[in-house]
């Protein structure tokens, strides 16, 4: 039975044995041709038009230049790249597993556990977040039995571009008009929908090309300001009749005074310096300013977990930017998590573990991005709802705290054993023993726990209190009390204890 991918496309035995790039020379030899430089509005929109018809090639190195370019571009779309390399992940295996999908599960588990560069590629991936799209390939190696990827090579984009049909599927360039299709097995393709559209579309840069290119034109600008008018005007003054090789002689001296400070002119001519002309870089700074709080606003869905609004940054506005963050992370982890599990995971289990494959019941990739609770409030509420009554489940508890349950043979932390506290009954036997017995405080004793009839009489009164405005609406009602209340249980336990005093305080005389 013939191998094929997750999509049904068959799979050739080559693609272990040889990149596919190999055979594509002409791409290792190329030489990007920086777009940016000397960057138009209308050479971007030709760009950015360029991709959407298939040709995305000047797209992709006009964003490899944005990041080079940038230090702010770069250091915020780094941040969201590098902060899932830092999540914990395993495989796990489908809802309700089998024994054998159980034991497929562990085994990949390990093995990626065990690749050192795997955090290499989950950065690699995210580059998809920028460019739309993240090619890795993948290089197969023999190891006993088993075929094990051996290296994550990642490619430049501007090696690829769409096919003409849909414009949805990336294909090597390689001459023809439609390029040359990926090889399954042989490649891990990561889409990345930082927005909706197709791939040429879908990439973040789309939307940071333009305050890019607003930036370089302020920053330039503000260059061009601090040359013009950081100095002061030189005028050089020649005589009259002055010849051709004076007045260049002269230009120069004018023209080099400003950056070397000191200079020479022939006798009878002058250098006049004059005040530099009147100007404010505030508009500048405010265009750069604005096109990095556009640019951290895209990536990272605010400005206050950046340095791009430090003037106005606040703790708890900051601390709301930064849930923004997480939610950004939790969708870049999803996206990546299907990515492998459709691309790497997938053809371990058929190359290692043979046999068909349904899609639906293959292990998931999984990042642990469920935050520990406070375990300050968790330690100090718990106690107390279970005190109260509530029946909180164990597993429930270790979840939301982030606290593996311990196996069979591991060390449980616990507190020093303490002697338990004696109940009231077994405190009182002890008394008893201890001293003679008194019938006194057992009558006292007797009669304290025997005080329903007043609970029964202090209840009208407690409700007449609550529905009361004032202490003088009290006192007014409070004969309205008098009828409903039944001393006559409370009257029979007072003459019960009389009399039982009364025999104890005889028979003590004896």
């Amino acid at each position: 039975m013939a191998i094929v991918d997750i999509h049904g496309r068959p799979f050739a035995q080559q693609t272990l044995r040889e990149q596919q790039t190999a055979r594509l020379s002409q791409l290792q030899q190329e030489w990007a041709e920086h777009p940016s430089s000397g960057l138009t509005p209308p050479r971007l929109a030709t760009i950015l038009k360029a991709a959407e018809q298939g040709d995305i090639r000047a797209q992709c190195e006009l964003f490899e230049d944005m990041e080079e370019k940038d230090a702010h571009l770069l250091a915020e779309i780094g941040k969201r790249r590098r902060a899932l390399t830092t999540v914990d992940w395993q495989v796990v295996p489908p809802r309700n597993p089998s024994a054998a999908e159980q034991a497929e599960a562990g085994w990949l588990n390990e093995l990626l556990q065990d690749l050192p560069d795997f955090e290499d590629l989950l950065f690699d991936l995210l580059d998809a977040i920028g460019k739309g799209f993240s090619a890795i390939e993948l290089g197969w190696e023999r190891y006993g039995n088993e075929w094990l990827p051996a290296a994550f090579n990642h490619r430049p984009a501007s090696w690829f571009q769409l096919d003409q049909p849909t414009r949805t599927e990336l294909r090597l360039r390689n001459g023809s008009l439609d390029g040359e299709p990926l090889q399954p097995f042989g490649w891990i393709v990561h889409q990345h929908k930082a927005k909706s559209g197709y791939v040429a579309r879908g990439g973040l840069f789309r939307v940071l090309a333009w305050p890019y290119l607003f930036k370089n034109y302020a920053v330039r600008d503000l260059a061009e300001f601090l040359e013009i008018y950081g100095l002061p005007v030189r005028l050089g003054q020649y005589p009259a009749g002055a010849t051709p090789d004076e007045k260049a002689t002269l230009l120069r001296a004018v023209v080099n005074i400003g950056h070397n400070a000191a200079g020479i002119i022939p006798d009878g001519m002058a250098i006049d310096f004059k005040e530099a002309a009147k100007g404010t870089h505030d508009p500048f700074d405010w265009m750069v300013q604005w096109a990095e709080k556009s640019m951290s606003k895209a990536i990272l869905g605010g400005t206050l977990t950046s340095q791009a609004d430090g003037a106005s940054s606040t703790n708890a506005l900051g601390q709301v930017h930064n849930e923004v963050r997480h939610d950004l992370l939790k969708a870049d982890a999803k996206q990546v998590a299907t990515t492998l599990r459709q691309y790497l995971l997938y053809p371990l289990l058929v190359l290692n573990k043979g046999g068909e494959r349904d899609p639906r019941r293959l292990p998931r990739f999984q990042f642990d991005l469920v935050e520990p609770e406070d375990m300050g409030t968790y330690a100090e509420a718990l106690p107390k709802l279970v005190e109260a009554g509530l029946q909180i489940p164990v597993a429930w508890a270790h979840d939301k705290l982030r606290i593996p349950l311990p196996g069979k043979d591991d060390a449980i932390l616990g507190t020093i054993a303490t002697p338990a506290p004696l109940p009231a009954a077994a405190k009182t036997a002890a008394l008893k023993v201890a001293a003679p017995a008194d019938p006194l405080d057992d009558l006292a004793e007797q009669l304290a726990g025997d005080w329903q009839p007043v609970a029964t009489m202090v209840e009208p009164v407690q409700q007449l209190l609550a529905s009361c405005k004032s202490i003088e609406e009290f006192r007014d009602r409070l004969p309205e009390l008098i009828p409903q209340l039944d001393a006559g249980q409370l009257t029979e336990l007072i003459a019960e204890g009389l009399f039982a005093a009364t025999l104890a305080g005889r028979t003590g005389a004896v």
